[in-house]
């Protein structure tokens, strides 16, 4: 006797097509397409998680360097220094306090400043 897999085949497209809601389309209703879409789309999307990570630190090292030159200061000293006086602080907080609280950041590269002088003299 002949089995018939209609149901199961049925549900598993319906699943494939609920993931690719939003396409365009035969992207979103020939399942070949769909399913190609859908494998790409998560491919994207967790490579992007890791990307998006990257781009942030990026952009927050860009926000400390530019605090740091109008304060007469390199990046690379400057979180040198943080590191020499014992202020463990990440990036993200560093570029909050660069452009939200400019007097804090201010106290923080006369620390770094003392600290790179005492360690060199």
């Amino acid at each position: 006797m002949r089995v018939s897999t209609s149901k199961a085949s049925r549900r598993s497209k319906k699943r494939w097509i609920k993931r690719a809601k939003g396409n365009f389309g035969r992207r979103k209703n020939i399942i070949r397409t769909v399913k190609e879409t859908v494998v790409r789309s998560r491919a994207y999307a967790f490579r992007d998680r890791r990307v998006r990570k990257r781009e942030f630190r990026r952009l927050w090292i860009t926000r400390i360097s530019a605090a740091c030159a109008e304060r007469g200061l390199r990046y690379s000293t400057f979180m040198h220094g943080l590191k020499l006086a014992g202020i463990d602080l990440n990036r993200k907080t560093l570029s909050e306090l660069a452009i939200f609280e400019p007097a804090v950041f201010d106290e923080l590269a006369d620390i770094c400043k003392s600290a790179q002088a005492e360690h060199v003299g």
